[in-house]
């Protein structure tokens, strides 16, 4: 199974981000979507799963929710767009991983593209970036992977460049 990961949109989507996006199987969106066309757009081309972040407006916060937990071929899942990060999570975040920790934690928020294992709690964490053209990113980048029989294999960077590049 193919999966985009992205998030930090902030109202933006283009062709080329699409056009990855219609590689997948599904797209995963780690919130700040910004506006509904993002993920109506997405949705046109693969399965979508999405969180909203801190920037969502109520109409956002009331189409995806604010964690997205699943089993996907084997692999547990949690996306939440504030969480932090390994020996950095958020109180609430540390909390729930103590007791009952996925084997994939993703998280967006910090604009900041991170792919680390975190050993005290046996997962793996993954920040996406952002994708957006406005935020104090330096690069544009969202995540490919592949998830098979419970593992995660073929994980690529998709870098778009400088942030306010279309």
């Amino acid at each position: 199974m193919k999966i985009l990961l992205l998030s930090d949109t902030h109202s933006y989507i283009d062709d080329k981000i699409l056009s990855y996006a219609a590689q997948a199987d599904e797209v995963w969106h780690a919130g700040d979507i910004g506006d509904l066309k993002v993920t109506d757009e997405l949705q046109k081309v693969a399965l979508l799963r999405a969180v909203y972040g801190n920037i969502d407006s109520y109409k956002i916060r009331g189409e995806f929710p604010l964690h997205q937990q699943f089993v996907i071929d084997g692999l547990s899942v949690w996306i939440t767009h504030i969480g932090g990060y390994p020996n950095r999570y958020s109180k609430e975040v540390r909390a729930k991983l103590i007791h009952q920790s996925p084997d994939l934690f993703i998280s967006g928020h910090s604009h900041i593209l991170k792919v680390m294992r975190d050993p005290k709690l046996d997962l793996l964490h993954m920040n996406p970036g952002a994708v957006g053209i406005h935020g104090f990113h330096a690069k544009r980048t969202m995540l490919q992977f592949e998830i098979n029989n419970g593992k995660l294999e073929n994980l690529a960077v998709v870098d778009f460049g400088k942030r306010g590049k279309s």
